[in-house]
């Protein structure tokens, strides 16, 4: 039987519910168990894909093609496991189901209502996981204690508490404690009233856990212990950390997973193996150098916007031994007349994925300004598309060449629309989705970073380079080195005759974790740190060759 940990969260959004259930299966991996979380969404829209990212941030995708919350990327670049569509489950998704079943008549005629038909669903998927043969099934509910909409998933958790057998279900609450600086105190009250509220819906939290800026004295939490009805040792100091990459290591000390580990009866297997993880944080900390790359796109100013390409940039740093320090352009400020201003001092250039015409000239500019100045570039999805249009007009001299997704009559469209999305008018779940094969050209610079010639990547688009065009291009310089072998879709396309420059149809920043960070970034940061040593070499000789007065 597997068991299950529910996390919840109280007094605020943005705790970071997350990070401490990746955490807790972190340790739990390590210590030997078989562990893997999942996430539900209190939102009615059946999947974060139609969201905007200034409505919920980033939307990361599976291997199987589901659009899912961006939590499920950070459970994957801690877990170096791959999730799927089971581990992504939202209020839209479970009352489809339900009304699928309503309209079937498998309910013989009864009234469907929340309590049980609902809560029933809700249950089914919580506990779909666990007969996969996993240990330990970890569920976070999105939201806050007193939400409306989370108000099923807490009843189904409930429920849940009186089903399964005491040793096989626990709740983990998380919580703020605030510091009021102008009475240099921290207040326990947010919390207690959070808990209370839980309590109110016969839920009551085993470990409270504790998001801080100051730590928690004994006193604070024998008094958190008192008012919550949880033991003191069960009152987790959760500091505000660094980098999120060093929470495991805080729950540890804690001792969160032998906590829960005693809840659930489960047997040591054995100490947790951190080496790795503890080696990647040593080289994350005390880089040997740094590098600055231009992250370009039109949603820079939200953190969570291009979360995965901001996480890869982690990853790939600490194996390169170098601090990558992003700039944020946006792309709508980029014009040919301040684009060297915007852009100087940076050792490589990325431009971001993303839909839609705004912005787009801005990202074209600066493509060209990285490929005419030797600069390191990296284009993912709309970015490669960028560069293909980019080099169009600059090089092939096809001046309108266009995406039809931004002009629909341009006469060059060197960027089309799927032949198979043409007839498609749902928006929701329909572009090109998840894992699909690409084949490499040998002896081409995807074929060094990747060091084979058959990958897999995950995609998310529904235009595509037009390969009616591609003679022009490779006669004139710019190869296409990566293509799906069943359909012939151009996957990559690279400049061979420039130091770096490469653009990629699909995500690679979706499989990229700590354990396995992607070959493109590592090989891209790589090429920027090399840049970086070259200009401070030059900038060297230059100081060198002024006379001394």
């Amino acid at each position: 039987m597997a068991k299950y940990i529910f996390v919840t969260g109280g007094v605020t959004s943005s705790l970071g519910k997350g990070i401490i259930a990746a955490s807790l299966a972190k340790l739990l991996q390590a210590r030997g168990f078989n562990a893997t979380i999942q996430k539900f969404d209190p939102y009615i829209n059946v999947d974060p894909g139609t969201l905007n990212p200034y409505e919920h941030g980033e939307c990361y995708v599976t291997e199987d093609g589901a659009e899912t919350d961006l939590d499920l990327g950070h459970y994957e670049r801690f877990l170096n496991i791959h999730t799927s569509q089971a581990n992504n489950v939202t209020t839209g998704r479970i009352y489809q189901t339900v009304i699928n079943k309503e309209r079937a008549g498998d309910f013989l005629g009864k009234t469907v209502q929340v309590v049980p038909h609902i809560t029933d669903e809700i249950k089914r998927r919580m506990l779909l996981l666990g007969e996969q043969g996993y240990d330990v099934v970890i569920t976070e509910i999105g939201g806050t204690v007193g939400d409306i909409e989370s108000l099923p998933f807490i009843e189904a958790v409930r429920q849940l508490q009186w089903e399964l057998p005491e040793e096989d279900l626990m709740v983990v609450h998380l919580t703020l404690i605030p510091y009021l600086k102008a009475a240099k105190e921290l207040k326990t009250k947010p919390t207690q009233h959070s808990v209370k509220m839980l309590s109110e819906t016969g839920v009551h939290p085993d470990v409270i856990v504790c998001r801080t800026e100051e730590p928690l004295t004994n006193e604070i939490k024998r008094k958190i212990a008192l008012f919550c009805n949880v033991k003191t040792e069960a009152v987790i100091e959760a500091m505000d950390a660094s980098t999120i990459y060093e929470v495991p290591l805080l729950m540890l000390q804690e001792k969160l997973d032998t906590i829960c580990m005693r809840k659930l009866r489960l047997e040591t297997k054995k100490e947790p193996e951190l080496t790795s993880w503890i080696a990647f944080l040593d080289k994350l900390k005390y880089p040997k150098s740094k590098v600055s790359i231009g992250l370009i796109g039109k949603y820079v100013e939200l953190q969570d916007a291009y979360k995965s390409i901001l996480e890869s940039f982690i990853h790939a740093g600490a194996l390169n031994e170098v601090k990558v320090q992003v700039v944020n352009v946006h792309s709508e400020h980029i014009t040919q007349e301040n684009v060297a201003e915007k852009l100087s001092g940076l050792d490589g250039l990325l431009v971001a994925p993303g839909f839609g015409h705004r912005g787009i000239e801005g990202k074209i500019i600066a493509v060209q300004f990285a490929r005419e100045k030797g600069l390191p570039f990296f284009g993912i999805c709309l970015g490669m598309q960028m560069a293909v249009i980019e080099y169009a007009r600059n090089v092939l001299g096809l001046a309108n060449a266009h995406s039809t997704e931004m002009e629909s009559g341009t006469n060059d469209p060197v960027i089309n629309m799927m032949e198979e999305q043409k007839k498609i008018k749902m928006m929701g779940g329909t572009m090109r989705l998840g894992a699909y094969p690409c084949d490499i050209k040998e002896g081409s610079l995807a074929h060094k970073i990747y060091g084979e010639l058959h990958i897999s990547e995950r995609h998310r688009h529904r235009y595509e380079f037009n390969s009616d065009y591609l003679d022009q291009f490779e006669s004139k310089g710019m190869m296409a080195s990566g293509r799906n072998p069943q359909t012939g879709l151009v996957e990559i396309m690279e400049i061979p005759t420039h130091p770096f420059f490469i653009g990629v149809q699909y995500h690679p920043e979706l499989k990229s974790t700590v354990e396995r960070p992607a070959p493109l970034f590592v090989h891209f940061i790589a090429a920027a740190k090399q840049y970086n040593e070259k200009r401070s070499a030059t900038i060297s000789r230059l100081v060198e060759s002024v006379p001394v007065k």
